[in-house]
């Protein structure tokens, strides 16, 4: 389920003169019988609700007060979640003759025209407290205390997110509860402006509307209704024709491919950050360690740890945590494994919460191969909120690329990697002009659901661009896969590097010929692309490969030079320091080299 709580206004919203007719509170019986959670919004105080409404017990939480003052039936608990009003701020509004007027734990009311005679109060006292209005009421209460507030505290109680909670109200003081809601509605007798700016207008007011509204939450989980939700679609980035790419927030998969090196990583990254910036969780498998620095998610798992299944779900409970479940910690050949072991227990919990809204699979060809065959429990029919990332489209399960709503091709032949997919489903491939180029962090699009081509979409960069400071690529341990080897023309070397900052160290002891061997067959540029995954770095490498004439000297600073302005590297160990020493000495002692930095 996608809508797992309703959150809905009392008075012109669910009760019409003060009261809820019977049909209505059927419907929130049924809605409540079907698992999800109900959770009423007021700005009634909370002693008055309870003398009007005996079946306040159907709802999970109150928030009362208009934000002031939150309510469990279950426990006839309390908790205020603002200060109480001053006393010297009653007095000076009793003073201006102020009546009707009532005092709740947290909030003042009255009715209109005093607001004039009430903001006369605050001013002469000298508060930050704030004037509300609700068809003709008018409510006094702290600054920045609103339905919205109140609601985020019992989503938060609930460990409950707002993307996961449609909401439903009539006035001006429900504006702000109804934007923190994915789905929000206005019943038929609704303020215009709650009607312009929900998502949906039911055809019936007050309680028929409320019932209209679950009816179709119990009918399809408001599938019908996704259409409205452009307000919550996530930014991609820009096409050639200046107008903007973006991607559904939900019900979507999408496919990151392209060659090794081509920057998918950056272009999920700032994908990743988007997603967070609003509110969505994410959890990220990650086989290689590519996402150990990203920013806004806990890593769970290192080279020297592996994460567990039971950790990963533990942290997910949390609403707004996201995560990177690292398997580095993990021999090569397990790792599969652990997934298959993993994704079932993700999927359950979506069941059950909504969450995570995305999963991201990275390295998807080694996780998901052509020969996997999953269970019904561990596929569903239909996945939803699925990243894949890979090299090889065509090495992936068939379930999977079948799934695929949205393709980015990255890097070299984007074409290629579109048509390699289009093999792979079994689907024509669009009109694709062979042989295209992208600029750094470009993307070549295609919803391949449409009937339209494939659009050059630039992506807006990470807010960090990635910044080359990781730990990993700088003092860690890449193992023997992924590290350098300087092994001279004639091969007769073996001089290890598992990190930059070794590979520089190595670099200032190898001799000249060793170091011009590499750098003219373009093994600097390879490995920082193809292992180091920085196509920034490879393409500044590049240019210092194809220069003529360059000396080992200059070389060598400009690589440096290239490295440094992107990494922050360790201070230089003594123990490295030798080591080059002596390879620059004898060309064979650093295979004594160090271990990696600890």
């Amino acid at each position: 389920m996608r809508y797992l709580a309703l959150a809905t206004d009392y008075d012109g919203t669910l009760a019409k003169d003060g009261q809820v007719d019977g049909p209505t509170v059927a419907a929130l019986e049924r809605l409540r019988d079907s698992g999800r959670r109900l959770i009423l919004v007021t700005g009634r105080e909370l002693d008055e609700l309870l003398g009007i409404f005996p079946q306040v017990d159907l709802f999970e939480r109150v928030v009362a007060e208009n934000g002031g003052l939150l309510y469990r039936p279950a426990g006839r608990e309390e908790k205020l979640l603002a200060e109480p009003p001053p006393a010297a701020l009653i007095d000076a509004i009793r003073k201006r003759g102020v009546q009707p007027l009532s005092v709740g734990r947290s909030i003042i009311a009255t009715r209109e025209p005093h607001q004039g005679a009430v903001l006369e109060a605050i001013h002469e006292l000298g508060l930050e407290w704030q004037v509300i209005f609700n068809k003709g009421s008018v409510m006094v209460l702290p600054s920045g205390v609103n339905k919205a507030t109140g609601l985020a505290v019992a989503l938060k109680e609930l460990n409950l997110s707002p993307h996961n909670t449609a909401g439903v109200g009539d006035a001006e003081n429900d504006h702000a509860f109804l934007s923190l809601c994915e789905f929000s509605a206005a019943t038929a007798n609704a303020l215009p402006t709650v009607k312009e700016r929900a998502d949906l207008v039911t055809a019936g007011t007050h309680g028929r509307g409320v019932t209209e509204l679950i009816d179709q939450i119990l009918a399809d989980d408001l599938r019908g209704l996704s259409r409205c939700l452009t307000r919550h679609a996530i930014l991609l980035g820009t096409r050639d024709d200046g107008s903007d790419a973006s991607l559904d927030c939900y019900g979507l998969n999408v496919l990151v491919a392209g060659t090794s090196g081509s920057g998918k990583s950056t272009i999920t990254t700032g994908l990743l950050e988007r997603l967070a910036e609003a509110g969505y969780q994410f959890v990220v498998v990650d086989p290689e360690g590519d996402y150990s620095t990203l920013e806004g998610a806990v890593v769970l798992g290192d080279p020297q740890q592996a994460p567990t299944v039971e950790a990963a779900l533990e942290l997910l409970t949390r609403p707004r945590q996201n995560a990177v479940v690292n398997l580095v910690g993990i021999p090569i050949e397990h790792r599969p494994a652990f997934f298959d072991g993993l994704l079932p227990r993700l999927q359950e919990m979506r069941a059950r919460t909504g969450r995570p809204h995305w999963l991201v699979v990275d390295e998807a060809h080694h996780l998901l191969p052509t020969t996997w065959h999953p269970s019904s429990v561990t596929l569903p029919q239909q996945l939803e909120g699925m990243v894949f990332i890979t090299v090889h489209p065509e090495s992936v399960a068939r379930a999977i690329v079948a799934a695929v709503d949205l393709i980015l091709a990255v890097g070299d032949a984007p074409d290629r990697t579109i048509r390699a997919f289009c093999q792979a489903v079994g689907q024509p491939p669009p009109p694709l002009a062979a042989g295209m180029q992208l600029e750094p962090r470009e993307v070549l699009a295609w919803w391949r659901r449409t009937q339209q081509p494939p659009s050059r979409v630039r992506c807006i960069p990470p807010r960090s661009e990635r910044r080359r400071h990781s730990r990993k690529y700088a003092e860690g341990n890449l193992g023997p896969d992924r590290s350098f080897f300087f092994r001279g023309p004639a091969g007769k070397l073996n001089l290890r590097a598992q990190n930059l900052n070794l590979f520089l160290q190595l670099a200032d002891g190898v001799d000249d010929e060793t170091w011009m061997h590499h750098l003219r067959q373009g093994d600097y540029s390879e490995w920082f692309r193809s292992k180091i995954k920085d196509a920034d770095l490879a393409g500044e490498a590049e240019q210092i490969e194809r220069q003529h004439g360059a000396t080992p000297e200059d070389s060598r600073a400009a690589i440096r030079q290239a490295i440094e302005n992107r990494y922050t590297l360790p201070s230089e160990p003594a123990e490295y320091a030798q080591a080059a020493e002596e390879t620059g000495k004898s060309g064979t002692a650093a295979a004594r080299s160090p271990s990696p930095a600890r």
